[in-house]
């Protein structure tokens, strides 16, 4: 394995995290500079994210199969370009249908990220929780800095210069990544740097189960509160954060920045620690949370929104790892795909959910008691996976080689 190329695959999976994230969650955000401009209220306006949001998820499965089949690297290539030229194209949007339409494709070309770049980095890396850690804290930072972005961009320039600018950067991503992949600093493999005894078929089936559920769980609270968080934050406390975009952009980025570093741990907990303890903790946590910020205002909410979003972002890494290690490698990307089409596509029914519960409500109360269910639901799941501590096996030379590239 030439650690040059897994160096660069691990990079570019790195940079790709913030981007994927970046780009799909700068609507929340300029939902509240849009809103004057066209005349529409913000039950009205968030629902044009929803063919983005479940494209986001559900093309994540072909994305994963083409990545298996075909090409990691090339899907990779398309996944910048296609993600970029579609959110800068959105930025000259003129009606409701162009502006969602736009939205659509972003998410359609942004769903390669997950099953493909993810199972790229866990083939590329020997110590994988470090590995899925780090890209974690890169995602985390992309959900940062899409609010953040957003809300400078659009009070700073307009709305629309806040989808083109970040998009033209993501296209430019792409065009550098294609000259490395054809210039063969970059090579295609099939072949896992870290190798580990196959799991047996009882366990592997039992954990597509449980984790089937789990992440449908897990995705949905994600979705509700980085989609809902922006106007919780306006509507609660405006007298701590201001009245205008960037109060709001600068807190939500800062929460997601913080939970970043705890990604980090996540992978440390989730090298040593076993995984479905690891992963189980995380979600009980979020319950107690999700009750308490329901009614919080001011500074506790922005507290608990952070606390929750730290449990959200903890035990990704654990996740990964437990789904890398009860599928084939020969089906890994598909793997990752389907987890997408559940966490994220499946949860995209979060955004008529948020929409339904505010416009029927005027508040969030009901949708945080919701989410405690949820959570509740996905610590009952995680009791069933499959028991004892993960296999770490002690890494071969060519193995601490690759290990020197994460």
């Amino acid at each position: 394995m030439n650690a040059r190329s897994a160096g660069l695959s691990l990079g570019f999976s790195y940079v790709g995290h913030i981007y994927s994230h970046v780009l799909t969650l700068l609507f929340p955000t300029l939902v509240l500079s849009l809103g004057p401009e066209w005349g529409m209220g913000y039950e009205e306006l968030l629902p044009l994210a929803l063919a983005g949001s479940i494209l986001f998820g559900a093309a994540a499965l072909p994305a994963g199969w083409l990545g298996d089949r075909w090409s990691a690297s090339g899907m990779m290539v398309i996944f910048f370009l296609g993600t970029g030229a579609s959110t800068a194209a959105t930025g000259f949007a003129r009606t409701p249908f162009e502006l969602a339409a736009g939205m659509g494709l972003t998410g359609l070309f942004a769903s390669i990220y997950h099953p493909v770049g993810i199972a790229w980095l866990v083939r590329n890396a020997a110590n994988r929780g470090k590995a899925l850690g780090i890209n974690g804290v890169y995602g985390s930072v992309g959900v940062a800095a899409g609010p953040l972005v957003a809300g400078v961009l659009a009070d700073a320039l307009s709305w629309r210069w806040a989808f083109i600018i970040p998009g033209l950067l993501c296209f430019l991503t792409g065009i550098v990544m294609a000259v490395m992949v054809r210039g063969g600093e970059m090579m295609e493999t099939k072949v896992d740097v870290k190798k580990e005894a196959p799991a047996s078929r009882d366990d592997m089936v039992r954990a597509f189960i449980v984790l089937s559920a789990t992440m449908v769980f897990s995705g949905l609270i994600y979705q509700c509160l980085s989609l809902a968080m922006p106007k919780v934050f306006a509507d609660r406390a405006s007298d701590v954060l201001g009245s205008g975009s960037t109060g709001v952009g600068i807190a939500v980025a800062s929460i997601y920045m913080g939970a970043g570093i705890c990604q980090y741990f996540g992978g440390y907990l989730a090298d040593r620690y076993p995984s479905k303890q690891v992963y189980l903790l995380t979600f009980l946590l979020q319950v107690p949370i999700c009750l308490l910020i329901a009614a919080a205002t001011g500074v506790p909410a922005i507290v608990l929104a952070a606390a929750l979003a730290v449990m959200q972002t903890l035990n990704g890494p654990s996740e990964s790892i437990l789904l890398a290690r009860y599928t084939p490698m020969k089906w890994r990307g598909t793997a990752f795909g389907a987890k997408f089409v559940l966490s994220i596509g499946v949860s995209a029914a979060g955004v008529p959910l948020i929409a339904w519960i505010y416009g029927a409500t005027g508040g969030f109360a009901w949708l945080f008691y919701v989410m405690a269910g949820m959570a509740l639901a996905g610590t009952i799941a995680c009791l069933s996976l499959p028991g004892g501590r993960d296999e770490i096996p002690v890494p071969t030379t060519g193995e601490k080689a690759a290990a020197a590239a994460d």
